[in-house]
């Protein structure tokens, strides 16, 4: 393992990261409605759970779904009912005020952890990532870098993100359009767990 292998990890990373799915969005909502701190929570339970998904594929977990398709199923029917819960409390509170929407740290932070302990699909994104870029032979440091490599992009990015959000001006618009943002929030949450439990 090399720099440049490090560095094609951490690219394709960036770019799950971003692209439009439930990680990303229940951490702009969260920052939105709770403020900096329940954005960073959020953004730290994914982070946890996203360290051990990667540490599960270095294992090998991605055979054992394909040994067991049942567990498979099992595990992202329970992520894509949990994403349907969460698109429907966001679609019922959106008319709320801001205030009474704000979630505590720790629910924060718990929200972040279920969200992607129940997605089995990053651990099979993991896999395939990790195969194609590292070679086959690391050693148990390495992995063990590999795991806290992806746990510090996770967080940095997160926090990054959620000072972004709680900027004045960004939390001041939100306010006088948020029930807009809220179902908006709430279709695509309500689309990724719909596309989720029903994809085979």
């Amino acid at each position: 393992m090399d720099v440049a292998h490090v560095v094609a990890f951490n690219l394709a990373l960036l770019a799950a990261i971003i692209s439009p799915g439930p990680a990303f969005l229940i951490v702009v909502k969260n920052t939105l409605s709770g403020g900096r701190e329940a954005g960073i929570a959020t953004g730290l339970g994914l982070s946890v759970v996203a360290s051990v998904w990667v540490s599960a594929a270095l294992l090998g977990l991605d055979a054992v779904f394909k040994l067991f398709p049942w567990a498979y199923v099992v595990v992202k029917t329970i992520g894509a009912l949990y994403l349907l819960y969460v698109a429907y409390a966001t679609w019922q509170s959106a008319r709320k005020p801001v205030v009474d929407h704000a979630k505590p740290m720790n629910h924060a932070f718990r929200q972040g952890l279920m969200v992607n302990a129940l997605n089995p699909k990053s651990v099979l994104f993991a896999a395939a990532v990790l195969v194609v870029i590292f070679p086959s032979n690391m050693s148990l440091l390495e992995n063990g870098f590999i795991i806290v490599n992806h746990f510090v992009f996770e967080v940095v990015f997160y926090t990054l993100l959620a000072f972004v959000m709680s900027r004045k001006a960004v939390s001041k618009g939100y306010v006088s359009v948020k029930m807009y943002i809220d179902r908006m929030s709430a279709l695509v949450l309500g689309l990724l767990g719909g596309r989720l439990l029903l994809d085979r």
